[in-house]
């Protein structure tokens, strides 16, 4: 989902390069910090997995991912950290039962030539600067579902709530609006060979 439920670290041992732990790998419960967990999320999410183990490794310039396992097993973790995973795991998809995330985009593109899109605000930008209410996104058929800032998610963002550069919004309406809002890609120019005399 859209959360690290247990993390435990694994260290081989002796002249074993790997860290399982059924080849004697050492292991202990970490509680991970922000970057490790975003990554782990994100990891997951990129997948289509909404359930998953992943492996990373710790180093200077942050996490690594080797990989990305779409049935984890639970035993070691649930051993290490002394948490009912397993639990979790039903619970999750009991809520995703209730909830189904995964079809939000298919049923909200129904109507022909709507979708879902991810507007960026960059410098310069029409929207920066003015309030949801002020850019009259409604008046072009387009409706804000939330406000990607950073790290902070603000979901159904209210009229009064202003747009700020760097800002990301995730919009559903009609295609041809959102076309419009959405800055091209950079295009590489090509490198012309210089002819020898």
């Amino acid at each position: 989902g859209d959360r690290v439920v247990a993390a435990m670290r694994r260290t081989a041992q002796g002249q074993e390069f790997r860290s399982n732990v059924h080849r004697g790998g050492q292991t202990e419960p970490v509680q991970l910090d922000d970057t490790y967990e975003r990554t782990a999320i994100h990891a997951a999410n990129i997948l289509g997995l909404s359930i998953a183990g992943v492996d990373m490794l710790e180093t200077s310039t942050g996490p690594q991912v080797m990989e990305v396992n779409s049935s984890p097993g639970l035993e070691g973790i649930e051993t290490v950290t002394g948490l009912d995973i397993a639990s979790e795991i039903i619970a999750h998809i009991e809520e995703q039962v209730l909830f189904p995330v995964e079809d939000y985009r298919q049923r909200l593109s129904i109507g022909k030539g709507y979708t879902i899109a991810e507007v960026p605000v960059p410098k310069g930008s029409e929207l920066a600067g003015k309030t949801l209410a002020d850019t009259r996104l409604r008046d072009r058929d387009i409706s804000v579902l939330s406000i990607l800032r950073g790290d902070l998610v603000i979901p159904n963002p209210r009229g009064w709530r202003e747009i700020l550069v760097g800002d990301r919004l995730v919009c559903f309406g009609k295609q041809i609006s959102l076309k419009a809002l959405i800055p091209p890609p950079k295009r590489r120019r090509r490198r012309v060979a210089k002819k020898k005399a």
